[in-house]
C-alpha cells in the first residue's frame, strides 16, 4: 500500500510519497455466527440470499464509469487477474494520544521499501497527539481489508499501540447530516470507494478510536496499560482545571453583580 500524506499543520507536504506494500492475502478475523434454531412450527428455514460478487466484466464497467468522473490522476486500474488498485483518503480523527518509540528518526524511503520496522529498535516509548486535520492518501488493492489499512496507517506513523484500539469508519452525508458507520475488519475499502464514486462528499473514510464494545485489556502489555493510566491521570487533571476555571468565572461574575447591586441606592 503506497502512502502519501498531507497535513495542514505543515508537518509534511502533499507531494511526499512513500511506497509501503500491504497487499497481503485475505484473512478472516471473525467467527461465523451460529445459525439460530428454527421454531417448532417452522418446517423450513429460509436464508437470505447474499448478492453474488460482481464479475470481471461488471468490475471493468464500474471502473470505467469511476475513472470518467475522476478530476485528478488518481485513477483505478484493473489487473489481468481481476483484482484492481486505486486510491482512498483516510482522515485521522484521534482525540487521544498515541504511543510511539522514543528517540527514533523518521522513516526513510529505504526503510519503507525494505520494510524496516524502526519500532523494534528500542523499548522506550512516548506519547503525543496526532493532528486532528491529518489526511493520508493510500494506494491499495481491491483485496486490501480494513484491518490491513489500519495496520498500514499505524506502521506509517510508527504507532505501537494495539490495532484493536482503532477502527475505520465510513463517513456519509445525507440530508445535511454527517453519518458515521464502523466498518468490519474484513471489509474492502476500495470496493466501497468504487461503488460510491470518487466524490469524497458522498463517501470518505475516517480513522477513530474504537470505543464500541468491550475492551480486551488482556490484549495490552504492561507498559501500554501503565501508559493508559498516565494518560487518564493527565486528562483527569486537565478536566478538573477546566471545571475550576469555569466556576471561578461564575463566582467572579456573581461577586461583581452583588457588588453592583449593593452600590445602588435602595
Amino acid at each position: 500500500m503506497t502512502i502519501g500524506s498531507s497535513m495542514s499543520s505543515g508537518y509534511c507536504s502533499l507531494d511526499e510519497d512513500l511506497e509501503d506494500c500491504f497487499f497481503t492475502a485475505k484473512t478472516s478475523f471473525f467467527r461465523s455466527t451460529p445459525n439460530k434454531v428454527p421454531a417448532k412450527n417452522v418446517t423450513q428455514t429460509v436464508e437470505e440470499e447474499k448478492p453474488e460478487p460482481p464479475t470481471v466484466q461488471e468490475i471493468k464497467q464500474k471502473i470505467e464509469k469511476y475513472n470518467a468522473k475522476v478530476t485528478n490522476c488518481l485513477l483505478m486500474k484493473l489487473n489481468d487477474d481481476g483484482t484492481y488498485t486505486g486510491f482512498i483518503k483516510v482522515h485521522l480523527k484521534l482525540r487521544r494520544p498515541v504511543t510511539v518509540p522514543a528517540g527514533i528518526r523518521p522513516q526513510s524511503i529505504y526503510d519503507a521499501l525494505k520494510e524496516v520496522n524502526l519500532a523494534d529498535m528500542t523499548d522506550k516509548r512516548t506519547s503525543f497527539y496526532l493532528p486532528l486535520d491529518a489526511v493520508k492518501q493510500l494506494h491499495i488493492s481491491s483485496t486490501t481489508t480494513v484491518s490491513e489499512v489500519i495496520q498500514g496507517l499505524l506502521k506509517k506513523f510508527m504507532v505501537v499501540d494495539n490495532p484493536q484500539k482503532f477502527a475505520l469508519f465510513k463517513e456519509m452525508r445525507k440530508d445535511g447530516q454527517v453519518l458515521f458507520q464502523k466498518l468490519p475488519l474484513t471489509e474492502y475499502p476500495l470496493y466501497l470507494r468504487l461503488l460510491a464514486g470518487p466524490d469524497t462528499d458522498v463517501l470518505s473514510f475516517v480513522l477513530k478510536e474504537n470505543e464500541t464494545g468491550e475492551v480486551e485489556w488482556d490484549a495490552f502489555s504492561i507498559p501500554e496499560l501503565q501508559n493508559f493510566l498516565m494518560i487518564l491521570d493527565k486528562e483527569e487533571k486537565d478536566k478538573i482545571q477546566q471545571v475550576q476555571r469555569k466556576y471561578e468565572k461564575f463566582k467572579q461574575r456573581l461577586q461583581q453583580t452583588l457588588k453592583e447591586a449593593r452600590g445602588k441606592p435602595g
